[in-house]
């Protein structure tokens, strides 16, 4: 049997032999919040699932092979579970006083379209996610009834804050226009002209000399192009690609999302010039520069509802933020252990703050 081990007020991530009386020490009370306990088992489990969240983020997971890594960790995430753990206590408990409860119906519709949306129709791929993440149906539908009570405090406390006009959005608009800016983009016209590889003891390969007649290829369809040939129409003949059904349209694209070297190349062309036939993975590839549109700030009216969006969150963090301060200086927080009281009120006061 494997436990973890308890030092001070910190969790040590260590498998040992467990000891007898171990059952007891797990269970110890670490804060009491207006009469519900927080035990040292559930803070561990918490103090765990944030480590390995840590370690899933980091180049180097070996390094947390060393306690005092592991130690430096559990300081750096425990203030900040300590306070979500406690609002969260704060939220379900007045979630329940007000009567708020995930029905049956309201817990299937959630679930179907879950198991829709992850491809677990199948029951059997089903029960294997469950089992994968530790869980049973149970477990599943009181985390999402945990999420839903609070969900529904929430609205039910801050919601009635949150209705944004469309001037608070246009002052939001004009004093950060930076966020409403359209990336610079190209629209662009392609003919690809294949090159067939051969197969030899199943690996495909380059067939030189199939490569030199393509490349003869694609140098007599740029000059028809050169010659005065619509680019659209020739495309539609002789491209492989499949962007022939639409004359080789491809876009607009982000330039930001083109290789470093495409991007220079059309640095140095204007709309309407064709490129050379380029060697690609596929072929021999011509492109045409049909349109560029320079990076932008976008017009209020074409943002509006982006706009009122930030406002809204904006405002909604400010108002669960005030809202979870009254109803914790309301609530009755006895700790049993000073150190963790000291973590916990030092992060609220971060947060009161402006902090983390």
């Amino acid at each position: 049997m494997k436990a973890i081990l308890f030092a001070g007020p910190f969790v040590l991530v260590t498998a040992i032999a467990a000891a007898p009386m171990q059952s007891e020490i797990l269970e110890r009370v670490l804060v009491k919040v207006n009469g519900e306990i927080l035990t040292k088992t559930e803070l561990e489990q918490r103090q765990v699932a944030a480590i390995r969240e840590k370690v899933s983020q980091r180049v180097d997971p070996q390094a947390l092979k060393n306690d005092g890594e592991l130690k430096k960790m559990l300081l750096e995430v425990t203030p900040q579970l300590l306070v979500d753990v406690i609002d969260e206590m704060l939220l379900l408990q007045l979630g329940k006083e007000k009567g708020h409860k995930l029905s049956d119906d309201q817990f299937k519709s959630w679930l179907d379209n879950l198991r829709k949306t992850q491809d677990l129709q199948d029951d059997q791929k089903f029960q294997d996610a469950l089992k994968q993440e530790g869980m049973t149906i149970d477990d599943l539908r009181k985390n999402v009834e945990k999420q839903f009570l609070i969900t529904q405090v929430q609205r039910d406390e801050v919601g009635s804050k949150l209705q944004i006009t469309e001037e608070e959005a246009r002052q939001y608009y004009l004093a950060h226009k930076d966020e409403f800016v359209e990336p610079s983009s190209v629209t662009l016209r392609e003919i690809l002209i294949e090159v067939p590889t051969t197969t030899q003891k199943g690996q495909a390969g380059l067939n030189v000399g199939r490569d030199d007649e393509v490349a003869a290829r694609a140098a007599a369809v740029r000059a028809r192009i050169a010659a005065g040939e619509d680019f659209g129409k020739v495309a539609a003949e002789v491209s492989g690609a499949a962007s022939k059904a639409n004359g080789g349209l491809i876009g607009p694209i982000a330039t930001a999302e083109l290789s470093s070297s495409l991007q220079q190349l059309l640095e140095k062309m204007k709309p309407g010039d064709v490129t050379q036939a380029l060697r690609v993975a596929r072929g021999y590839q011509i492109l045409k520069l049909e349109t560029v549109k320079a990076a932008a700030i976008q017009p209020f009216e074409n943002v509006r509802d982006l706009a009122a969006d930030k406002v809204h969150e904006m405002r909604q963090q400010k108002e669960v933020k005030k809202f979870l301060a009254r109803i914790r200086g309301q609530a009755i927080i006895e700790w049993k252990s000073a150190e963790l009281q000291q973590m916990y009120e030092k992060q609220v006061a971060a947060q009161a703050s402006g902090g983390q």
